[in-house]
């Protein structure tokens, strides 16, 4: 207390007592890839994508870590750590440049071998097989019934399959087999053998590849050709902050994506198992932070019946800390000029990011159009989502004078009281909000006076919450509660120093079923017609 010892006026500087909570940012992403420079193992902020380049370099064929960032920018989010796996300390200095990636001795990078001859079509080699033997291609018949002209192209790395495509041998069809391999593929090229003759389904048959010739090496230009990182790669160490455990450190991340896992599968260097081990340590790194997401990407070139099966049988996960989508997207690359296949979780997360900034974090990401995307991998129909949704498997379609858009939003959770990913993210996103805002409560004094302070300031947070449109209720009372007394704080537990404050939310759900009850009724009595 001040002392007064003269007669006259003094003022004071009080505290009012009211310290109101703020809420967090909800927007932040994380993204673990290859690039062909930047900081190794180390979280680096990037804001926009100029500054991505600038650290990381541009695009790379054959990898997504620089597309999705690309698509988390377009789609309207404005920040995002990257955290670059899979490389050396020797490309972290200088910018990529095409020519050290080009020059490098990276498979996706070797010239094209000679071509092999299937039927009216050609195939060739783009790529050195990882068993060290030579490709080969096997024309197998199709699944299901269909036209004449259908047929299965399976690419083979000695005894296993590494990509297979589901085509055509008629032009201008959406699975014609020049198309689809050029766009999907990393390992084949396939060609007419005369654009003007008559194209035909080939034999049932296999063919042997030539490999193609080695590269030469790179220039010292300070950059190297992103490697393939396997599953210890991405899952780090803790105490060496590498990997997932880079990113325990950066508190405001709210979702985390890993797009190049996907690209290694792709070119055969890691299977499904290691696929779902990474896949299970991003969930196990976001349940032990508590207050991010895993977007998880699904593996590329799967039906939806394929897909379901993956979901329930191979990636059986069940977390309230996770979200899968699919399919795969197809967006325009400013590199190359053409549009590629990229997994959707970089797209995806920036839906999130303008989610959150247009209407909030309680309201569910989903309903939204999709920025970049022009086609993609497949067309889902509403059967098909009718057995996808209710196992966790978030579509993403294309609506006829709709666009494409994200059309799902729940997460793979088997709780019901978990399902929807607002819900989660809304929590997330209240938790912190509350640690971050009520800090000064350490060391007060723990008594009435302080538990009363307590309850006005979270009462007042979440009154504001309830007028946004956050909570559910028609009024604050059945929207939220808060309680903190002598009953949540007996005096056993203000011995030891405790002061526990319970709080009740009612959070809104999404609308994910929209039914209008239409009937008939007699004109002028407003009754139902029997």
């Amino acid at each position: 207390m001040p002392s007064y010892l003269s007669p006259g006026v003094y003022v004071e500087e009080v505290a009012s007592g009211s310290r109101p909570i703020e809420g967090v940012g909800t927007s932040v992403a994380a993204f673990v890839g290859l690039a062909p420079s930047g900081p190794l193992n180390e979280p680096t902020l990037v804001t926009n994508w100029t500054q991505y380049v600038a650290a990381f370099g541009d695009f790379t064929d054959g990898y997504y870590l620089a597309h999705s960032v690309y698509g988390f920018f377009n789609n309207g989010g404005s920040a995002a750590y990257v955290v670059r796996v899979g490389g050396s300390h020797a490309g972290a200095a200088g910018d990529a440049s095409p020519a050290a990636v080009t020059g490098s001795a990276d498979p996706a990078a070797l010239p094209a071998g000679e071509p092999a001859q299937l039927g009216t079509f050609t195939v060739t080699a783009n790529a050195a097989g990882q068993s060290g033997g030579p490709l080969t291609v096997e024309v197998a018949d199709p699944e299901g019934e269909g036209p004449a002209e259908r047929f299965k192209l399976i690419v083979k790395d000695g005894e296993k399959p590494v990509e297979t495509f589901d085509v055509t041998a008629k032009r201008g069809n959406r699975s014609y087999v020049v198309t689809q391999v050029k766009e999907r593929s990393k390992l084949i090229t396939v060609a007419e053998a005369a654009p003007s003759a008559q194209l035909a389904r080939p034999d049932n048959q296999t063919v042997t590849l030539a490999a193609p010739p080695a590269a030469p090496a790179a220039a010292g230009t300070g950059t190297e050709a992103p490697r393939s990182a396997g599953p210890a790669q991405y899952l780090g160490d803790s105490a060496d902050r590498t990997g997932f455990g880079g990113l325990e450190a950066v508190d405001e991340i709210s979702m985390v994506a890993v797009p190049d896992l996907m690209a290694a599968y792709q070119r055969g260097a890691i299977d499904l198992e290691a696929v779902k081990a990474v896949q299970l340590g991003l969930i196990a790194h976001c349940e032990l932070m508590g207050d991010r997401v895993a977007i998880i990407d699904p593996p590329p070139s799967l039906n939806a019946r394929q897909i379901r099966v993956w979901r329930q049988e191979t990636a059986g996960y069940d977390s309230k800390y996770a979200a899968l989508y699919y399919p795969w997207i197809k967006s325009f690359d400013p590199a190359s000029g053409q549009s590629r296949l990229v997994p959707p979780s970089g797209h995806v997360a920036g839906v999130w990011a303008r989610n959150d900034s247009e209407r909030g974090v309680h309201k569910a990401p989903a309903n939204e159009v999709v920025r970049g995307a022009v086609d993609l991998e497949i067309q889902i129909t509403r059967g098909e989502q009718d057995l996808l949704n209710p196992i966790g498997v978030n579509c993403i379609r294309a609506f006829p004078g709709r666009g494409i858009r994200v059309w799902g939003a729940r997460t793979l959770s088997s709780d019901p009281a978990w399902r929807y990913l607002n819900v989660r993210r809304y929590f997330n996103y209240l938790e912190e909000s509350i640690l971050i805002g009520t800090q000064w409560v350490v060391f007060e004094p723990n008594d009435h006076a302080l538990w009363a302070r307590i309850r006005r300031n979270v009462s007042a947070f979440l009154v504001n919450e309830w007028r946004s449109g956050a909570l559910f209720g028609a009024r604050p009372e059945d929207a939220y509660y808060v309680k903190c007394d002598e009953e949540t704080n007996p005096p056993e537990s203000v011995d030891v120093g405790r002061v526990v404050c319970e709080i009740g939310i009612a959070p809104v759900k999404p609308a994910e079923f929209v039914i209008f009850r239409l009937a008939q009724f007699s004109s002028g009595n407003g009754e139902l017609e029997e």
